[in-house]
């Protein structure tokens, strides 16, 4: 019995073994690698397969896969076709993706893009208004030659359609008619119909048609199109308070170009706009500065005239409680309008004043903006705000407070004494870099106050040592020379500057030069030494031309006229007044009429950094193409030029048979390349022995002469 059970169990190990070792071969096939295997398929095939599903989810979210995919840059267009079959569909957002798909590959599928024509002619007539503004907006969009045709009769209808939602798309697309065949859009009467639409019932299609006016307006070679006359003006009037705000920034940029009749009608349309300082857009409220601006250049109204300054200005202070990028638009704007108008912000200095928060360039717009409104009413209160000012971190801004603390001395005489003691505690503080601002400052000063703030001399002598920037150094030595006669010590500061003379900057290199001639001219006994030596070493030791020339002139003057020499180097400075970024008066006039725009932040007429017109996509590739082929038409001089260059670039200097044998391979006139002696040789030979002889021998006379001059003078 027992054997028999034995046996059993024998045969169920047995078994049960068999079983696991299957399992495992089993698993280890099934797991192990095949690399020669079909891989799998890719993203665009999983895509395809959901485009084309029979659930209507699939396909819709498979299209906002490509969507996303043609977002953020991958290369989707293969899956155009599988794309073009999900455009007849009842779901709106399903149908803007595939639209917007379309728009953005249908340049690269001219040829399947026909077959989506039937579906835009179809949905143009939907009873769905959103569709067939939606249709009609795509079909503009589409810039493809071959549609251009299909879009007419939609585009008819839809000029005439009912709902101003679905009119208002359709005035833009004649505008994109325009741009891609200006006859097809004139001889079709898109262009008339679409000034008819200026006197539209619905504001915001008269805010469209306005824009697509100006648009073709601007693009045309005749610049009649759009016209304003007196029905449209009033129009134009009444929709202006009741559009959106991009409507209102297009009628009043039309309003801008208007030029009215006589003073009243300028005024009527001035009270018509005045609301617009109350809206929440800045643009809008810049816009309408801006028509105002022009349209007081026709009032004739001084009473008239000093209102509208009044109520321009709480708008424009508004703007500078935006955010910091509006608020420098803001400034830059209000820059331009101070120059032309500074009596419109002349109470609001304080608006002005810097936070702590501001970022730089709102500063230092701030800090331009309040020089212009200083005057003698605010002086204290601006220099005080100056002085804290130099304290700051920033040490870009410290500078230019400094120098703004100097251009209200300039400006404002009667204030000058007090910018001076401003300037000398800054000096007092002992910070190295508002110390030589302030010398570059009270330099200025001088010039423009000669002989008044002598006594401050003395301290900034004291400065000496802490200078080591150029053009505090240049303006020390400048005022050094120019009150040689009042500084007892003049000629050993000079000679401290002479010591280092080689190691100057060539700005301070100038300066020395010249005061070591005032302080001759003015202490002729003390300083014989200190001008021959910096005039010996500008003329025979320095480099720059421009420096060794003005030594040489003061040199002979000084050898031939004295008297001559003071009256040229000690004449009368002519008057400096504020360096600020004035504007000259036709530039500004064109920057005025160009409020709230891109020129107005550059400061510079729109034609310096825009081409002629407009240009498009199609039009930058084109010009790229153009460009290609002028290059490749180059003349064969340039060809064999570039060859030769390209040959002396593959040269490989480790190997010297490479080089022999291009050297050899070169025309003889490459090979000259390689022997510069011969060059040096052959330019000499242009030049006869006796003639360069000759010339050497003259020139060291002349020399010796000059010299044997000076120290005859001395």
């Amino acid at each position: 019995m027992m054997n028999s059970d034995s046996s059993l169990s024998i045969k169920d190990s047995t078994y049960a073994v068999s079983t696991v070792v299957k399992s495992i071969m089993t698993d280890f096939r099934i797991s192990r690698p095949n690399f020669f295997s079909t891989p799998k398929k890719g993203e665009n095939y999983e895509l395809r397969a959901d485009l084309n599903s029979e659930y209507r989810d699939r396909r819709k979210d498979a299209i906002k896969k490509v969507i996303a995919n043609m977002t953020v840059g991958k290369d989707v267009s293969g899956l155009f076709p599988d794309v073009l079959k999900n455009m007849q569909t009842d779901d709106l957002e399903q149908k803007k993706l595939v639209y917007l798909y379309l728009m953005n590959y249908a340049k690269t599928q001219p040829e399947l893009v026909i077959l989506a024509v039937n579906t835009f002619v179809k949905d143009t007539d939907d009873s769905n208004p959103l569709i067939r503004s939606l249709a009609i907006r795509t079909m503009g969009c589409i810039r493809v030659e071959k549609i251009i045709d299909y879009l007419c009769e939609p585009l008819r209808k839809c000029l005439r359609d009912e709902n101003p939602y679905v009119r208002k798309t359709a005035a833009i697309c004649v505008a994109k008619l325009y741009d891609l065949s200006p006859n097809l859009a004139i001889d079709n009467g898109f262009v008339s119909t679409l000034q008819d639409m200026v006197s539209d019932a619905n504001p915001m299609v008269v805010a469209n048609a306005v824009t697509a006016l100006a648009e073709i307006n601007e693009t045309s070679s005749t610049k009649d199109i759009f016209i304003i006359n007196a029905p449209t003006l009033t129009k134009l009037l009444v929709a202006l308070n009741e559009c959106t705000e991009w409507g209102r920034i297009a009628i009043l940029a039309a309003l801008a170009e208007y030029k009215p009749a006589d003073s009243k009608e300028a005024e009527h349309i001035v009270e018509r706009v005045v609301p617009q300082f109350q809206h929440v857009n800045g643009s809008v409220v810049l816009s309408a500065i801006k028509v105002i601006m022009i349209y007081m250049r026709s009032i004739k109204n001084d009473e008239a005239i000093r209102q509208l300054v009044r109520k321009m200005a709480p708008p424009l202070v508004t703007l500078l409680a935006s955010a910091p990028e509006v608020q420098y638009v803001a400034l830059r704007n209000i820059n331009i309008i101070l120059q032309k108008r500074p009596e419109i912000l002349a109470n609001e200095m304080r608006v002005f004043f810097c936070k702590y928060n501001d970022p730089p360039y709102v500063k230092l717009e701030k800090l331009e903006i309040m020089i212009k409104l200083a005057n003698e009413r605010n002086i204290d209160q601006l220099l005080s705000e100056l002085k804290e000012y130099a304290s700051e971190v920033d040490v870009d801004f410290v500078r230019k407070s400094v120098r703004a603390i100097g251009q209200c001395a300039i400006k404002i005489s009667e204030a000058s004494e007090r910018c001076v003691n401003v300037l000398l505690d800054l000096i007092n503080t002992k910070v190295n870099y508002v110390v030589q601002e302030a010398i570059v400052v009270i330099k200025d000063i001088f010039r423009k106050y000669p002989h008044k703030y002598e006594g401050i001399i003395p301290t900034l002598c004291q400065n000496l040592d802490a200078l080591d920037e150029p053009e505090a150094k240049a303006s020390l030595i400048w005022i050094i020379g120019e009150y040689a006669e009042r500084i007892e010590n003049a000629d050993e500061l000079i000679l401290t500057f002479l010591d280092t003379f080689h190691d100057e900057n060539f700005q301070v290199q100038l300066q020395l030069v010249t005061a070591s001639v005032k302080l001759f001219l003015k202490k002729p006994q003390s300083a014989q030494n200190i001008v021959q030596r910096s005039l010996q070493i500008a003329t025979s030791e320095c480099d720059n031309p421009d420096i060794r020339d003005r030594a040489y002139i003061y040199w002979r003057l000084l050898s031939t006229d004295p008297q001559a020499a003071k009256a040229v180097v000690l004449s009368d400075k002519p008057p400096i007044s504020v360096q600020s970024n004035a504007i000259s008066s036709s530039l500004l006039e064109e920057l005025i009429s160009n409020i709230s725009t891109l020129a107005s932040v550059y400061h510079k007429p729109p034609e310096t950094f825009l081409g002629r017109g407009r240009f498009g996509a199609d039009a930058v590739q084109r010009r790229a193409i153009e460009e290609q082929e002028e290059a490749s038409r180059e003349s064969p001089i340039q060809a064999q030029t570039k060859t030769n260059i390209e040959n002396l670039l593959d040269l490989d200097f480790s190997d010297t048979n490479t080089v022999n044998s291009t050297t050899s391979s070169l025309p003889s006139s490459s090979k000259s390349i390689t022997q510069p002696t011969a060059n040096v040789d052959d330019l000499l030979d242009l030049f006869n022995d006796n003639t360069i002889t000759s010339t050497q021998s003259s020139s060291n006379i002349q020399n010796n002469s000059v010299s044997n001059d000076l120290v005859n003078l001395f």
